[in-house]
């Protein structure tokens, strides 16, 4: 599982890396691609950014042309968040490789295997969201200060 979870973030980093942005930009277009339309509040939440934080991320996306900023005709002091065709021409090809990949690996198990596999994966990741919410209810320890910058 770690590993499995290492080279996840290194996939990302190397997409993110193509495609001029950073990794926590990049992982903020994957909730925002599927959640959207999403509100920065709720980008915040499923996130845990600050909502200045992800004012941040979404000028910064907005700029590389991945995500629009709309606010409804119903109440137009709410902004929601979606991908742009851009996201869809330059990021999901990013990931082809991958899902060509890991098709070819489903393909080679049969479907009670496979149910084993979503089954076990379900689970996983019940467990993974359930220990962020128990590591985040720790008291935070102050970060060092970086001496060299001052």
């Amino acid at each position: 599982m770690r590993e499995a979870s290492a080279l996840g973030i290194l996939y990302s980093a190397a997409a993110a890396r193509a495609l001029g942005i950073s990794s926590s930009d990049l992982e903020c277009l994957d909730v925002i691609a599927a959640q959207q339309p999403v509100t920065a509040g709720a980008l915040a939440a499923a996130t845990g950014l600050t909502t200045g934080a992800i004012t941040g991320v979404v000028d910064r996306l907005e700029t590389a042309g991945f995500v629009r900023r709309v606010r409804p005709e119903a109440d137009r002091r709410k902004v929601l968040i979606s991908t742009t065709d851009a996201f869809l021409a330059e990021v999901v090809p990013l990931f082809e490789p991958m899902r060509r990949l890991q098709s070819a690996v489903v393909e080679r198990h049969g479907a009670e295997q496979l149910q084993t596999v979503a089954n076990f994966m379900t689970l996983s990741l019940q467990a993974a969201r359930e220990a962020i919410v128990e590591i985040s209810q720790r008291p935070g320890k102050e970060r060092p200060r970086d001496r060299s910058r001052r």
